[in-house]
């Protein structure tokens, strides 16, 4: 399982025992390795406009941005910052309130979104996103199981 850093806070609250448990979760879930340090990074839509339009084209914000800076993780270490992923503080609230869900659990549900996208997951084709949308629901499930 890799660490993580929370670079940038966001103004809500988090528990740092469900980010552990995605993690935990994922690592038992997907089967590849998952060494190194992934930065978490709260942003704003202008910023992460700036982000989308450098790296994907795309000249707007979008909710959460994923990096990842190495094709093969077999040799990190821990320290060694593998990934990146840049969420829009303002988007996820946009976002809970038309979902329902509250910021804290959008983040939740975007984290495991883009932390599957850095480990190669993606749904461009409708069966891409059926396989990652089912590897979505079973962490969630797992994570917050009564």
């Amino acid at each position: 399982m890799f660490r993580y850093e929370l670079a940038i806070k966001p103004e809500f609250h988090l528990n740092f025992d469900i980010i552990d448990k995605i993690f935990s979760n994922i690592s038992k879930i997907i089967p590849k390795k998952q060494e190194g340090t992934l930065n978490i990074i709260f942003s704003n839509n202008k910023e992460i406009q700036k982000l989308n339009h450098t790296y994907r084209n795309i000249n707007k914000a979008t909710d959460v941005l994923s990096f990842h800076y190495f094709e093969d993780f077999q040799n990190l270490k821990s320290n060694d910052i593998a990934w990146e992923i840049v969420l829009s503080e303002e988007k996820i609230i946009d976002q809970w309130q038309e979902y329902w869900l509250w910021e804290e659990k959008e983040f939740y549900k975007l984290l495991i979104h883009s932390t599957l996208h850095i480990l190669w997951y993606d749904h461009e084709q409708d069966d891409d996103y059926k396989i990652m949308q089912e590897k979505e629901e079973q962490i969630w499930n797992k994570v917050f199981e009564k």
